[in-house]
């Protein structure tokens, strides 16, 4: 939901909380320019002069003229109307220019008004200006200012049309008969009413009808991103369900604007074809009254050449126009007050330390405790038919509690490794044990329980600091929270965001933060086995080194080694392969693994590496 709907007063219609928020400003932009305004509305009575000649010269050349056999005064009565049609040109011509007087400064103003927010953005959360900078205000620039003057201008010549030609037309009428008025008026009135009665609520389902589509993009999009992670922590169904709400409530709210959009159609009806279906029906009344052919004629000129028409284009234009011009003008206003985040529940005592809590195996499936942590059997895997194979008859085993790292050229198949042992990629032949139990044929859940995978690109999702970190073990006591934080060094980057139980704008995070929090659940998860494809790629090398240092003792517990733990990082540094207890070497044909001094020894590729990493000056941190 953006800034300004969230700002909004608690328990305010979003359209009346707009509307107060816009008022004021409103007020003060057009008591700058009263004199423009005089001018547009000294123009415009000229156009009601054309409306009240149009009617009026019809309804006398009928009765003063063609009817009573006066040919040559009807048709100097149609001459003056035809007259003062020719003559609308200048007056069209005023009314333009300061329409122009008053556009052109608001749009002005509204470039100015993002162009602070933005350089406010950026000083007061400077990390919204990595490659996530403020999109929106790029948009605000361009786009909605763009909107916002088109849509104030058809606005303003909408509303000024039907008011002046309403005035030249009702005064025709007055002109022609008075009774006419009893039965014009009413409807018209009433149908109005209507209408102006919606605006409110109207900009109310639009603005939660925007808000709903945007939340949905935005959703998706987090999923989109974070399609691994969520696969490899089991985690679809909770992702779907996240997303079915986001659709359920746009399909709910544009079912809300559908409905006011047909009762705004009901209030065209009422004030534009009542009147003329009245004035049909009421002829033999009226005629009756005194009211001529002539004046008939022209109460039906008034109301299907000057009336309707003008009603039409202002309810099209204030009932989306009008809606939409309060909408992204809203978005301009400063929200400088951050939201406050909801109270969380106090947290869990710490636990007795001489109880140990173990989450997950909830079938009371028990891993071999002989078996390998990880064993690979002769694997072979291909992204097609006809393309040679990533992976070519590997084998591998991990002993249990064992920190191992694979290295190898981009593109070599780290990542398609580290995806076929979480059991992410199905190989084309061989076998994967993780544990002693083979992958294929392992539900979400058991993986789940069995293994946790970080990919490079980490996914925080909107929620509080609690939820991201408690996303795959939300059992997990806060001493258990607190002791994770402390041990992968996050605790300046949970303080600065507030707490755990502060709530989390992952736009606001740089790479390098999104991987902390998720290195934080990773080390929660119940799962023995950790595997981290480059997940710490956009930390420092201190960083990453307490990291790596805090998985590989968190395998070596005797918890951990029990139940099949062992760590693997596909490395992207040096030190990261000499804290391995063994190295992976893949090279597209014959497979090395040893330890760092063996491969010196026995890989070429290897010692390659070796000496561009040395040679490599370490990316900056995230």
């Amino acid at each position: 939901m953006s800034a300004a709907a969230k700002s909004s007063a608690p328990g305010a219609p979003p359209g009346r909380g707009a509307l107060r928020r816009n008022l004021p400003p409103a007020r003060r932009f057009l008591a700058g320019r009263k004199r423009v305004l005089v001018r547009l509305g000294g123009w415009s009575l000229l156009e009601s002069a054309q409306t009240f000649l149009g009617g009026y010269c019809l309804a006398r050349a009928l009765d003063r003229g063609f009817l009573a056999g006066q040919t040559g005064t009807g048709l100097l009565w149609l001459a003056v109307a035809a007259a003062s049609i020719l003559g609308a040109g200048p007056p069209m011509r005023g009314v333009f220019t300061q329409l122009a007087e008053l556009t052109e400064p608001l749009r002005d103003a509204l470039v100015r008004r993002a162009v602070r927010q933005a350089l406010r953005r950026a000083v007061t959360d400077p990390a919204r200006t990595d490659d996530r900078a403020d999109t929106g205000a790029v948009s605000r620039l361009t786009h909605q200012t763009e909107i916002v003057r088109d849509s104030f201008a058809g606005l303003v010549l909408t509303v000024r049309a039907f008011v002046f030609n309403a005035v030249g037309a009702l005064i025709g009428l007055l002109a022609l008969a008075p009774e006419l008025l009893l039965v014009v008026l009413p409807p018209l009135v009433l149908g109005i009413g209507i209408f102006l009665a919606t605006l409110l609520p109207m900009a109310s389902a639009q603005r939660a009808f925007l808000d709903a589509d945007e939340a949905v993009a935005e959703g998706v999009g987090a999923v989109s991103a974070g399609h691994r992670d969520l696969v490899a922590c089991g985690a679809q169904a909770d992702a779907a369900e996240r997303t079915g709400r986001l659709i359920d409530t746009a399909e709910r709210t544009s079912r809300v604007l559908a409905r006011w959009a047909a009762l705004r159609t009901v209030a065209l009806g009422v004030a534009g074809q009542l009147p003329v279906l009245l004035l049909l029906v009421t002829t033999p009344w009226l005629l009756r009254q005194g009211v001529t052919t002539g004046a008939l004629a022209g109460a039906l000129t008034y109301l299907l050449q000057a009336l309707l028409p003008a009603l039409h284009s202002m309810m099209t234009a204030l009932g989306a126009a009008g809606t939409r011009l309060l909408v992204v003008v809203d978005r301009f206003q400063d929200a400088t007050a951050a939201p406050v985040p909801p109270k969380a529940p106090d947290p869990d005592p710490d636990p007795d330390p001489d109880v140990v809590v173990e989450a997950g195996n909830p079938r009371g499936r028990r891993p071999s405790r002989t078996a390998p942590a990880v064993e690979i059997r002769a694997v072979t895997h291909a992204y097609g038919p006809d393309s040679p194979p990533v992976l070519d008859h590997l084998h591998l085993t991990v002993r249990r509690g064992e920190h191992i790292a694979v290295v190898g050229p981009s593109g070599i198949g780290k990542s398609t490794l580290a995806g076929v042992v979480s059991g992410l990629v199905a190989p084309d032949h061989g076998t994967v044990l993780l544990g002693g139990e083979p992958v294929t044929g392992a539900t979400a859940q058991d993986l789940a329980d069995r293994r946790v995978l970080i990919p490079q690109q980490a996914y925080v999702f909107t929620g509080s600091v609690r939820d991201n970190l408690l996303h795959l073990r939300p059992d997990a006591t806060s001493g258990e929270l607190t002791y994770a934080i402390g041990v992968l060094g996050a605790e300046p980057l949970v303080d600065r965001l507030g707490g755990p139980d502060a709530v989390l704008d992952p736009r606001g995070l740089s790479h390098g933060e999104r991987q902390l929090l998720a290195l934080c659940r990773a080390y929660l998860s119940s799962a023995p086995l950790v595997l981290l494809d480059e997940a710490t790629c956009h930390l420092d090398p201190a960083a990453e080194a307490r990291a790596e240092r805090a998985f590989a003792e968190r395998a070596f517990t005797d918890g951990a080694r029990a139940r099949g733990g062992a760590l693997i990082v596909v490395a992207h540094r040096l030190s990261s392969a000499r804290r391995a207890d063994r190295v992976l070497v893949l090279d597209g044909t014959t497979p090395r693994f040893g330890t760092h001094e063996e491969l010196l020894t026995s890989s070429a590729l290897y010692r390659d590496l070796f000496g561009h990493w040395q040679h490599t000056p370490p990316p900056a941190g995230g």
